[in-house]
């Protein structure tokens, strides 16, 4: 039993498990190393007597920081999405703080940046591993971490690589093509039957997920699928000027399902200015939809942060695997994501929060 008084030490754990001081440590440093039964036998002993190890000393006894680096992106070069970001990010430190992970934020201007930052976290051992968001195809700070053999999880696939096979690369992301598909559908089951999808210009591996769900459930034919489909950058008034040349063609659709939030947003501004009220549905679901009253598709990201870290450090884990081969099954989620529904037919909420697994 712990002492009635004063802080529960490693001493009392290993007594009340019947285990030794350094079974206690293995449980909490490398769990992997311990028989699942005495592992449990170990959790339940610090869980009743609330004992919680020593950052600093677990840091000296394992050369490990406990920390996670991802970069802290500027607000001005994600728009109205960036929100997506933050999110994700206040998601990650709250989960990662329970399994006693710090998470630190660096700031990059670019890539080559980025990779310095990189060098400079792993050579100091400032940092464990990393959280890679925003990812590109031919994405150079995901090939100079698997080259490097340092450990990370990308919030986003690792677009144009071998990514469902290859264990090297541990990522988490939603079906944006489910997500477009959903609000494709909603639009069409209040009337539309040509939806012009707006998203961003090629190549963008994400936007191109999204658009494909839209080709799957928008029932057009090839030549008018070209005729609907636009792509450019992620502001509000370009989606306005590229909405507005459609709605002044001589066959506009009577629908939009779009690629962001910003594009939706763009979307509206097109449909005022000419009077006009058609069905718009965005992504990421931000506060600006919300105060817009746009339908728009929702990321789980309190589930995407969660499975972050248990692809970096297992499911219970507290310290950053670094042989992905040591994780069980896959070594990346795919997420579904919930169609929001605001205005006409809001009482049809679609939802779909279960982790959707393509070796499953």
């Amino acid at each position: 039993m712990a002492r009635s008084t004063g802080t529960p030490t490693i001493s009392d754990v290993a007594k009340a498990a019947r285990v030794s001081r350094q079974t206690v440590s293995n449980v909490i440093n490398r769990p992997d190393l311990v028989r699942p039964e005495t592992r449990r036998r170990v959790e339940g002993a610090i869980e009743r007597l609330r004992y919680r190890p020593h950052a600093s000393a677990r840091r000296l006894r394992t050369r490990r920081s406990s920390t996670i680096g991802i970069r802290l992106d500027p607000v001005s070069a994600n728009g109205i999405s960036g929100s997506v970001l933050d999110g994700f990010l206040h998601a990650l430190t709250e989960r990662a703080a329970e399994r006693g992970i710090r998470i630190l934020l660096y700031a990059a201007n670019g890539i080559d940046a980025e990779l310095a930052e990189f060098r400079r976290l792993i050579d100091e051992s400032e940092v464990d591993g990393f959280v890679v968001t925003s990812t590109t195809y031919g994405d150079r700070r995901i090939s100079w971490l698997v080259e490097q053999r340092i450990p990370f999880v990308s919030f986003g696939r690792p677009w144009g690589v071998a990514d469902m096979t290859d264990r090297r690369y541990r990522w988490v992301d939603v079906d944006g093509a489910a997500g477009v598909r959903m609000a494709t559908e909603h639009v069409q089951s209040l009337g539309a039957r040509e939806v012009a999808f707006v998203g961003w210009p090629s190549p963008s591996g994400i936007g191109e997920e999204r658009r494909q769900g839209w080709i799957e459930s928008c029932g057009l034919a090839p030549e008018r699928m070209a005729e609907l489909s636009v792509g450019v950058a992620d502001e509000a008034t370009e989606a306005a000027r590229a909405v507005a040349e459609l709605l002044d063609s001589s066959r506009p659709p009577d629908a939009f399902v779009c690629a962001s939030d910003s594009l939706a947003l763009g979307a509206r501004m097109a449909l005022v200015e000419r009077g006009l009220e058609l069905p718009v549905v965005g992504f990421d679901d931000t506060p600006v939809a919300a105060a817009m009253g746009l339908s728009s598709v929702s990321q789980p990201l309190s589930d995407v942060a969660e499975a972050v870290l248990e692809l970096l450090m297992g499911p219970d884990g507290g310290v950053v695997i670094d042989d992905p081969d040591r994780l069980a099954g896959p070594t990346h989620r795919l997420l579904q994501p919930e169609l929001v529904v605001r205005g006409e037919g809001a009482s049809a909420r679609e939802e779909g929060k279960e982790t959707c697994d393509e070796d499953a």
